[in-house]
């Protein structure tokens, strides 16, 4: 999940990015650019790559902050005049600069158009205008799963092998009555909590999310009343720990084994590994209930008053190659976005030791090659937060189940201003 930090801070973060920010117009044959990432991520660990294959290339790699702050500072930078050569963007905050595509590159004119058939189609047409230009390349996608502890579901007298796990759970319905017996015989919580492990996840995995197919803002369907009436049936159950993902209390409870599963996109392994390295060995990763979908994801980009277009195209032309995506993937996890790999031995054998050696590689690749592509729109992050706080108030106790999805629909229509 994002991380946020004040306005102050935010702002601050932007003049000193706009202050020391490069040239901000035109191209150059220099083999130096600037390439502005999120924090806690380890771009420069490609980057390393790179100029080590490249030793006459330097890049700056600046960490600008969260996925948001990135967008903010981005936002500023087009907006002032001075931009970085190259830029990550979260899949979430693309929609936005999709509405402006002439600020940025045409990647076609650098080659994408020859590339684009490298990656999953339903990845690349978030980033492709109605008249095909290519404004980012995919790095990444964030393929669905679920993390369960294996100690915890013997205790509770459920299978733990990883194949006989996943029968349990086809589908939501199952997965709920799954947690009943789990809380029946323990006690205890199930799930870390209903808003993120369930409508998060089933909202992602439908032919539409926000947007209908002609790109309307389109929120109040029916894909998404079933996947937030499936997150009330879970709420209802009495299976969440009410622990909101990332928060200082589902660190501490993951840690004491207070819940025994996290419906986990594939980039939050690495945030539970962080977060509890002491219950190392006692995860394992199964199917996701429905078998399939997408929740994250990231693009690079070049603004289109970028200094060092080609040499930040270069970069992105190897780095994010089909190879290089799956020499990322080894080395860091991240899910690549090229299917060609998806056979490869190197990724199907990819096992992670702190789930219970899993085959993260095989499972997750898995969950996205069946998805059903949805347009992704300007207004899709606002509206899925307001449907995640709407949920998160009802474990709060502060909006009756009742009245949740008139209560949700009046805050999605007053945060995008129908």
């Amino acid at each position: 999940m994002k991380r946020v930090r004040s306005t102050a801070a935010v702002i601050a973060t932007v003049a000193l990015l706009l202050a020391g920010c490069g040239g901000s117009g035109g191209t150059s044959d220099s083999k130096t650019f600037e390439f502005w990432s999120f924090a806690n991520i380890n771009q420069k660990a490609d980057v390393d790559v790179y100029t080590k294959a490249h030793p006459d290339v330097r890049v700056k790699v600046t960490e600008v902050g969260s996925t948001t702050e990135t967008a903010q500072a981005l936002t500023a930078a087009l907006a002032g005049g001075k931009v970085p050569d190259l830029v990550l963007i979260q899949a979430d905050d693309l929609p936005k600069f999709m509405q402006s595509p002439d600020n940025f590159v045409d990647l076609t004119t650098l080659g994408a158009g020859d590339i684009k058939g490298n990656y999953l189609d339903w990845v690349m047409a978030q980033s492709t205008t109605e008249d095909g230009k290519i404004i980012g390349v995919p790095t990444d996608v964030g393929g669905l799963a679920v993390a369960y502890r294996t100690d915890l579901f013997k205790a509770a007298g459920l299978p733990t092998d990883r194949d006989e796990v996943a029968k349990l759970w086809p589908t939501w319905d199952k997965f709920i009555d799954v947690g009943r017996k789990y809380v029946q015989q323990t006690g205890k919580p199930f799930v870390d909590n209903t808003p993120t492990s369930v409508f998060f996840q089933a909202v992602n995995q439908g032919s539409q999310r926000y947007y209908s197919a002609d790109r309307k803002l389109d929120y109040d369907n029916e894909q998404v009343k079933a996947a937030f009436d499936v997150t009330l049936k879970a709420f209802g159950a009495g299976i969440s720990a009410k622990q909101g993902s990332f928060s200082s209390g589902w660190t501490a409870a993951m840690k004491k084994g207070d819940y025994a599963v996290v419906c986990s996109p594939s980039w939050m392994l690495s945030q539970m590994k962080t977060n509890a390295p002491e219950t190392n060995g006692k995860w394992d990763i199964a199917t996701i209930p429905g078998g399939s979908g997408n929740w994250g994801g990231s693009f690079l980009a070049i603004p289109k008053r970028a200094k060092n277009a080609k040499a930040a195209w270069n970069y992105i032309s190897e780095m994010q190659s089909p190879k290089g995506q799956l020499d990322h993937f080894l080395m860091q996890g991240s899910l690549p976005t090229t299917p060609s790999v998806y056979s490869d031995p190197q990724l199907v054998g990819k096992t992670d030791p702190f789930f219970s050696n899993a085959p993260i590689g095989k499972i997750y690749t898995q969950s996205v090659v069946g998805i059903k592509p949805f347009y992704f729109g300007p207004q899709d992050g606002p509206v899925g937060t307001e449907f995640l706080n709407t949920l998160t108030s009802v474990e709060q106790g502060k909006v009756d189940p009742a009245n949740a999805w008139n209560t949700a629909l009046t805050n999605v229509k007053n945060a995008v201003r129908e």
